[in-house]
């Protein structure tokens, strides 16, 4: 999953590593053509979204793209997901914000004894919950919005510009969460970018992506 034209940047120091312990960690999958695309997010999800209960978010850059994921989504079985869009009532919006800081609490508190215990949890309970959003449905903290604070947030569009990266993690992901950059051709150049504008670490994601959850 290299990227050509990238350059892993020098992994960072004891002193850095545990300055930056409970804060996201950052990775790429890089996909050889655009039509893989969507077939590498479904890959993806299959390893990651059958851990039970884990709260993921996926940010896509227009509402073709959410519609198109959406339809993918909704046919693997080990998901429950909603989607966020501009049109979308205020009460249901509510209620599927409200139902997902439910689903990180029951990662963060009580995934211990769910994994265990399997006897005691629903089918529906057993999956990943995931929302589905564009940069313009994001919650709006400076109105007094919480963040989601899932678990995984994974950048399907990767963003143009470092403010709207910044912006999907403090209203999408946990304090110690993972982001996956999706990465195809050409937005390598703006990926290293991101990464050395915001001072980041940006590695490539490990085969299994079990490791990084």
């Amino acid at each position: 999953m290299a990227i050509d034209g990238i350059q892993a940047p020098s992994p960072p120091s004891q002193s850095q590593s545990i300055s930056h312990f409970g804060q996201p960690r950052h990775f790429y999958v890089a996909v050889d053509r655009l039509q893989f695309k969507m077939q590498t997010l479904v890959d993806l999800l299959g390893e990651a979204g059958r851990h039970t209960c884990l709260p993921m978010v996926v940010c896509c850059s227009s509402r073709d793209e959410l519609d198109a994921v959406s339809s993918v989504v909704s046919n693997l079985p080990y998901i429950s997901f909603s989607s966020l869009y501009s049109d979308l009532v205020e009460a249901e919006r509510t209620r599927i914000l409200v139902k997902f800081r439910e689903a990180t609490v029951s990662w963060n508190q009580n995934v211990s004894a769910q994994l265990g215990d399997d006897s005691e949890t629903g089918k529906d309970e057993q999956k990943s919950l995931m929302i589905v959003v564009t940069d313009a449905c994001l919650p709006v903290l400076a109105s007094g919005e919480s963040p989601i604070s899932a678990r995984v947030l994974i950048n399907y569009a990767l963003p143009m510009k470092k403010e709207t990266y910044m912006r999907r993690i403090a209203t999408c992901l946990a304090a110690d969460g993972v982001v996956i950059n999706m990465v195809v051709g050409g937005e390598v150049v703006t990926l290293k970018s991101i990464e050395e504008s915001s001072n980041l670490f940006i590695a490539e994601m490990p085969i299994n992506v079990s490791e990084i959850l």
